[in-house]
């Protein structure tokens, strides 16, 4: 352990592991240290279910009814990848996908007046959905025709609304969209948590609503994917990459310290030894002092014995409540997996309601997401802090992940993950110098 390094990284959360097998790669010597004894930290899949009671001490076994503990692979904090997201591009850009298997999930809905509803993505989709009316129908038609041939280089296909100029607003007045439509425009098809959107540059929402289509066009079904076995399989994906280029991993490792010189890191203690870096990679549990609260997220993982009504009984699915449908600031978020991704028993679905805690009752703002999927055979609760870092890093060279946010899609955690990267470097992330380095790099360790 007495050896130098260029970066090591504390806890083997996805967005750590990601920076860990990115800066391997980059021949960066790297060592990963976790004090927990298994791959995830925040973001785990538990198993065996006997260890998920324990994980939220309730007392007792789980009921013979639940099946075989080892069947279960439940995640702490529950996402879906975007089928032509950030996530999915790193992943094959580093052929970590020669490590997982995916499945599409089955569908996407918004809830809206005490049901929810297909998202609608498509011209067709929009012409046959029960979210609108006949008029309304042919006006988010147009806008989804729109949004689809826009090309921020050819001001012929704008109609008069500029990428940089004209705002989310504007488009919605243009199109003469009522507010149930943005509302699912904004939060199920772009992803927004809060309203903010509408005042900034269209050409962001317009790009996501692009991405969410993509997404949607490669598979059919959804825009979204899930790996089989459960969200802890893609750390330990990225920490296989890492390990072909040279990257140490220890689990189980507890940290004493962090030894800083001149107000800049300089290594790690553990069990009296000291590793040395010139760069520090963390989440911030291990960091308490140089992060700040901005927030809670409260999660529900609930294990049903059958699927989600009014969904076709689709054994995976998303759904969004908008904010505006629900009476909130944020959105509330429910994701659904089953026996079919090999996380559950067979004929039992695990579903996740999250969202950003608003009051003193932060069990009481899921209910409506709750009661949508009664009967519950086992719920577990819990509440965590969101933290971020205090500064940016680049004066110490320690760099702190955020906390995992309420939302149901990897996006915002590629946006951290590259917003890191960029601090280290002093250089964008670049899916192209990437793609480059593999070609050059993994020939030699292609399967």
């Amino acid at each position: 352990m007495n050896e130098d390094y260029d970066v090591i990284v504390l806890g083997t959360g996805l967005t750590e592991c990601i920076l860990s097998g990115i800066m391997s790669v980059k021949g960066k010597k790297v060592l990963h240290m976790d004090r927990n004894s298994y791959y995830g930290a925040e973001s785990a899949s538990i198993t065996p279910l006997e260890d998920l009671y324990k994980h939220f001490n309730l007392p007792g076994k789980p009921p013979e009814s639940m099946g075989k503990g080892r069947d279960w692979n439940v995640d702490l904090i529950p996402k879906f990848l975007m089928a032509n997201g950030q996530l999915v591009r790193m992943l094959l850009i580093t052929q970590v996908t020669r490590y997982l298997d995916f499945k599409v999930v089955e569908g996407s809905y918004v809830f809206k007046g005490g049901k929810i509803h297909k998202v609608p993505a498509t011209e067709a989709e929009a012409l046959s959905s029960s979210l609108m009316g006949i008029f309304e129908k042919r006006r988010f038609k147009g806008f989804v025709s729109w949004v689809s041939n826009y090309d921020v280089d050819d001001p012929k296909t704008w109609n008069g609304l500029d990428p940089n100029k004209s705002t989310m607003e504007d488009v919605y007045k243009k199109f003469c969209l009522d507010q149930n439509t943005q509302d699912f425009t904004g939060h199920s098809l772009a992803l927004y948590r809060t309203e903010d959107y509408k005042g900034k540059p269209c050409i962001e929402t317009i790009n996501k609503i692009k991405l969410y289509s993509e997404s949607l066009a490669r598979y059919g079904k959804s825009p979204y994917l899930y790996p089989l076995y459960g969200l802890g399989e893609l750390p330990q994906g990225f920490a296989r990459l890492s390990a072909i280029f040279g990257g140490t991993y220890m689990l189980n490792k507890p940290v004493e310290e962090i030894v800083m010189e001149n107000g800049k890191v300089v290594g790690v203690k553990s069990e009296g030894e000291i590793a040395r870096c010139k760069q520090l990679i963390c989440d911030p549990s291990y960091v308490p002092g140089q992060t700040r609260k901005v927030g809670q997220v409260i999660r529900a993982i609930c294990i049903l014995s059958h699927p989600i009504p009014n969904t076709n009984d689709v054994k995976s699915c998303q759904i969004i409540f908008p904010q505006n449908m629900v009476n909130r600031k944020h959105d509330i978020y429910v994701c659904m997996i089953s026996f079919a991704h090999n996380v559950a028993a067979q004929g039992k679905y695990i579903a996740i309601a999250s969202t950003t805690v608003e009051t003193n009752d932060p069990e009481k703002e899921l209910k409506i997401a709750l009661d949508l999927l009664e009967p519950i055979d086992q719920k577990f609760i819990s509440i965590s802090d969101l933290n971020e870092p205090t500064d940016m890093g680049t004066e110490s060279q320690i760099f702190i992940s955020r906390s995992y946010d309420a939302t149901t899609h990897f996006e915002t955690t590629c946006d951290d993950i590259k917003s890191i990267y960029k601090r280290m470097t002093g250089s964008d992330f670049d899916f192209s110098e990437m793609e480059r380095q593999k070609n050059d790099i993994f020939g030699d360790c292609a399967e």
